[in-house]
């Protein structure tokens, strides 16, 4: 072997040396630093477990207590008058004059407003015509039927004086035919003038339609025509004014859901606020729960009626009101708030010592903690339910059956609870 091959095998035995000994460096400092972040991640959880173990648990506390319950069911809707009445017109015409204003107060009979009549005078006038012509055909139709009776009563003579010779049978005949239909011309003259006289009466009629009145005593509250402006009475009469009675007296139009209607009765106390004044509460009383249901994007609701008394005229139709329905007062009862019935404890409570003795695995890798909920009673009653009070420091379960319920508080009807036992509402972790 030459010199230059051992040079070169020497020298490429070094650089392979080098590179193996690269390769197990880097791996020795991936090593440690992996090595670094396990302890750390070990530290970090050893803190938490420490932690949670130097914790213990502290409940809050209310106290059962004697009082009166109020049940109220909340509506919203909008304030009406009692009575209504939009006012149209029956005929077509142009508008002559309006008499009345908004918020104008006005009297049964006073004119609302008139129509041009020129039109309906003319047909008025036609139709008088027409009475006064089938009147004087009557006339002479009856004159006719005179002189066939008188023919017939001659021919009838003749008869007598001749023996029945003459006239002729055919002479008589058509003196009897003429007769005949002299009597019916005088009829059908009769019926022409009865359908005059009809026609005259709607004409007339639609003249004095054509002077718009109120029908009720009350106010203006919608004015929907100008002098000037056309109406056209096709199909339907267009509303002109609307009217309301007498808003001394108004009602309120509340919509009760569907699960709080079955409390919901005539003659229950009300009371409800309105935007416009939000520091004052307005009472009222339910005169009427109607039976058909109303289904708004799937909700569905009862329209409830409740009479107001508006004499100082502050309130005013349309106004969005919020209705407090009071259907249920119960004095001098035990209650208790509603968070204490919702309160569950969690299994591991009241189990530290076990904890405190584990193993670090467990402490590691605990099993997840879920909470009890309350079991039903086998009858399905809704009223049986659970409070917790604290004995020797450990939540001790009180089964109870529940009252009415505002929402806030809740009525124990029967149960071990008496005014002024602590009872829990709430457990929170804190550390020695």
């Amino acid at each position: 072997m030459s010199n230059t091959d051992k040079a070169g095998k020497s020298d490429l035995e070094k650089t392979l040396a080098l590179e193996s000994s690269s390769s197990r460096s880097r791996y020795l400092k991936r090593l440690l630093v992996w090595g670094l972040v396990l302890l750390v991640v070990l530290f970090v959880i050893f803190k938490w477990v420490v932690g949670q173990d130097s914790s213990e648990i502290e409940y809050k506390t209310v106290e059962a207590e004697l009082g009166d319950l109020t049940v109220i069911v909340t509506a919203t809707g909008n304030l009406e008058p009692t009575n209504q009445v939009e006012v149209g017109s029956e005929v077509s015409g142009t508008v002559a004059s309006v008499a009345v204003d908004y918020n104008d107060f006005v009297k049964a009979g006073e004119v609302l407003a008139r129509l041009d009549t020129t039109k309906l005078e003319a047909q008025a006038n036609q139709s008088l015509a027409a009475v006064e012509s089938a009147r004087a055909n009557l006339l002479q139709n009856q004159a006719t039927l005179f002189e066939a009776s008188k023919e017939l009563e001659r021919l009838v003579h003749v008869r007598q004086l001749s023996g029945g010779k003459i006239p002729s049978a055919q002479e008589f005949e058509a003196a009897e035919a003429t007769l005949k239909r002299g009597q019916a011309n005088v009829a059908m003259s009769r019926a022409n003038i009865a359908e005059a006289e009809a026609k005259l009466r709607v004409d007339q009629t639609n003249l004095e339609k054509a002077t718009i009145l109120s029908p009720i005593n009350g106010v203006v509250l919608e004015r929907s025509v100008e002098p000037g402006q056309t109406v056209a009475a096709s199909l339907q009469a267009p509303v002109l004014f609307t009217l309301a009675e007498d808003l001394t007296k108004m009602e309120l139009h509340v919509d009760v859901d569907e699960a709080d209607v079955g409390q919901v009765e005539a003659g229950q106390q009300a009371t409800f606020t309105v935007d416009a004044y939000p520091d004052r509460i307005f009472p009222a009383h339910i005169t009427q729960v109607r039976y058909g249901a109303q289904s708004t994007e799937g909700v569905v609701t009862y329209l409830t009626v409740l009479n107001v008394d508006n004499s100082d005229l502050s309130l005013r139709p349309g106004m969005t009101a919020t209705a407090d329905i009071v259907v249920k007062e119960v004095k001098n009862t035990l209650l208790v708030p509603n968070n204490a019935l919702r309160y569950v404890p969690r299994l591991q409570e009241g189990k530290s010592s076990q904890t405190e003795g584990g193993s670090l695995i467990s402490k590691l890798f605990p099993r997840p903690s879920h909470t009890r909920p309350q079991k039903s009673d086998d009858n399905g009653d809704r009223k049986k339910q659970r409070l917790w009070t604290l004995r020797d420091k450990q939540p001790q379960v009180i089964p109870v059956t529940t009252g009415a319920s505002s929402g806030i508080m809740t009525e124990i009807v029967s149960g071990e609870v008496t005014p002024g036992m602590v009872l829990i509402i709430e457990a929170v972790s804190k550390r020695k």
